[in-house]
Order: structure tokens, then C-alpha cells, then sequence
């Protein structure tokens, strides 16, 4: 597993030369793109999601489009379309901005949800259709949608069905005074993200995705993951709890971060690591709990200190 180590080093600490002072999520969204998922970043303008897609990108040598969604966004504008070709009398396919490798979904929420669903068939089953037609996605490929969780004027929120798709749900936040003061210094000049090149290639990314998938995971780690699933399900503030989909992210993601970590097993702090980011977005809370400001994030905080940790023993009362 130290390859998987290394090329995390290399590439974290190449983005990291644009998204400074944000390492978990920078680790969050490479660990993401090994297990083949999907990213939800919620925060406000102005962090830095978009650099941060571009320069996970750059570091791999992937391809990189951006979408910007609004309300007039057409499904075709995302998918492509059939173009009529007079000189051939042939309908030629003209490919949408979502065949590409890392694809940045800007305010996701700003198109309706007839535009969103055309993600559907890409993030899941790695394709798209279009007039009858099938395209494969390329390898790798990987969603990072953003929404800004302040403004809601004109916005169209998820469906359930979609957010399940995403593997995790990730964050940046301001950044501290000191982590500021050397983001202004860096660009005094030039952006950083026009310095940086790739360090990993695309080949070392593909092979670290299938070897992620040999780390060992105990049967008592799989029954702590079914089992903080379950406490989602049975919690009485939530009115649907998370996915087997879920348990599945959960299961990948702490193999992956494993294998960061430079471990072929998996042990109960990756899963507890990961529960918040991987869940909390597949949690709905019910009605009655929301007015009494409970949110997702807190349901997962409260199962995690309920559901016993595989190994511990109960001390008596």
C-alpha cells in the first residue's frame, strides 16, 4: 500500500500549493476520486472550490470541464447533442461538457431538476445516452458539484436520489488570519495553479483504484459500518436514514484511507473518520426534529457515540 501512500503524498501536496491551510479537504476529495466517487462541496463563494478541481486535475493530467448551472440549462447543454450534417446527410454527435475526466458542476442547485437528473446516468453507471446512443464515460471520471448552502432564492435543492449518489459531502471554509496572509502572498504575482504540474499520471491513478480494493476488512469492521447505517435508519429524529449505498461508500472510503495511511486493514477510527461526510447528505431528518434544529451532521455525531467500536469493552456500572 505504500504506492497508494506515495501518490497521495505527491498529490496533496501538490494541490496544496493553491488550497492552502485545507488539508482534510484536499484528502477528501483525492480519496474520493480513488474510490471512484463523486464530490458535493456546500459552502459559500469565494473558498476556493473551483481551484480546487482544477488543481486535483492538473496533478493527474486529466481533462477538466466546468459547467456552470443556471435555471435556462438545457439537459442536452450537459449531455451533447445530435447535430444534422448537411454535407454528409448524417446526424453527428457533437459530446457535452460532461465527457470529460474531472467535471466541476458549479451551483448545482441553480438548474431545475430536469437538468440535474442528467447527471444521473453518468455518475452512476459511468455513461451517458443520447437519441438512443450510449457513450462511455473516460476513465477516470469524477463529479465535483457545488451549491452554496446561504442563498436560496432561485434554487432547486437536490433530490434524494441524486445526493445518495454523491460519496461524500465536503466543505472548505474561511481560512485562518495566518493561512490568508500566505494566500495573498502567493499571488502576489501570478495564480499558483498556473505553476504546479502533474505528479501522478493518469495510469498510477486507474492501478491505485483496484488496489485499494485488496485491503482487508474484518467482518467485525463490516458489521460497525452495517451497524452505524442501521442506528441512521432506527434513529427517531430522521424520516429516512442512509442507503445500503452508504454502507457501500463507507466500506471503499476507509479502504482507501487505509491504504493512505499506509495500513492493508481497515480499523474503527477510518470508518469513524469518515461516517460524517459519507452519511450525513443520505440522512433526511424528520419534520418535527428540524425545528428543533437538529440537523443530519448531528444524527451522525449521536450514532457514533451510541453504536459500541468493534474491540471495546463495556465497563460495568
Amino acid at each position: 500500500m505504500s504506492n497508494i501512500q506515495l501518490i497521495a503524498e505527491r498529490v496533496i501536496g501538490n494541490v496544496e500549493k493553491v488550497i492552502i491551510g485545507k488539508h482534510d479537504a484536499v484528502e477528501l476529495t483525492l480519496l474520493a476520486l480513488i474510490c471512484q466517487g463523486h464530490v458535493l462541496i456546500e459552502d459559500v463563494p469565494g473558498v476556493g472550490k473551483t481551484m480546487l478541481a482544477r488543481a486535483t486535475a492538473k496533478s493527474i493530467g486529466c481533462t477538466f470541464r466546468r459547467i456552470q448551472f443556471t435555471p435556462d440549462l438545457l439537459p442536452s447543454d450537459v449531455t451533447g447533442v445530435s447535430v444534422y450534417n448537411q454535407k454528409t446527410q448524417e446526424f453527428q454527435f457533437r459530446p457535452g461538457p460532461v465527457l470529460t475526466q474531472i467535471l466541476l458542476t458549479d451551483e448545482i442547485n441553480r438548474a431545475t431538476p430536469k437538468t440535474q437528473s442528467a447527471l444521473l446516468e453518468a455518475m452512476e453507471e459511468r455513461q451517458v445516452t443520447v437519441d438512443g446512443v450510449t457513450y462511455q464515460m473516460p476513465k477516470p471520471f469524477m463529479v465535483m458539484a457545488t451549491q452554496n448552502p446561504i442563498e436560496y432564492e432561485g434554487t432547486f435543492p437536490l433530490p434524494e436520489a441524486q445526493l445518495d449518489r454523491f460519496l461524500l459531502r465536503i466543505s472548505l471554509g474561511h481560512p485562518l488570519p495566518q493561512d490568508e496572509m500566505r494566500i495573498l502572498d502567493s499571488q502576489q504575482h501570478t495564480h499558483p495553479i498556473e505553476k504546479i504540474t502533474q505528479v501522478v499520471t493518469v495510469a498510477e491513478l486507474l492501478a491505485a483504484q483496484e488496489e485499494i480494493k485488496n485491503v482487508y476488512v474484518d467482518n467485525s469492521m463490516k458489521e460497525y459500518i452495517i451497524a452505524l447505517v442501521n442506528a441512521t435508519r432506527n434513529h427517531p429524529d430522521v424520516y429516512l436514514g442512509a442507503s445500503p449505498r452508504g454502507s457501500l461508500g463507507l466500506y471503499r472510503t476507509s479502504q482507501a484511507l487505509a491504504a493512505m495511511r499506509n495500513r492493508e486493514y481497515v480499523i474503527p477510527d477510518d470508518i469513524k473518520a469518515l461516517a460524517q461526510v459519507v452519511l450525513a447528505h443520505r440522512i433526511i431528518v424528520s419534520p418535527s426534529a428540524r425545528i428543533r434544529n437538529v440537523d443530519s451532521r448531528s444524527v451522525v455525531q449521536e450514532v457514533l457515540q451510541s453504536v459500541p467500536v468493534p474491540g471495546s469493552r463495556v465497563r460495568a456500572a
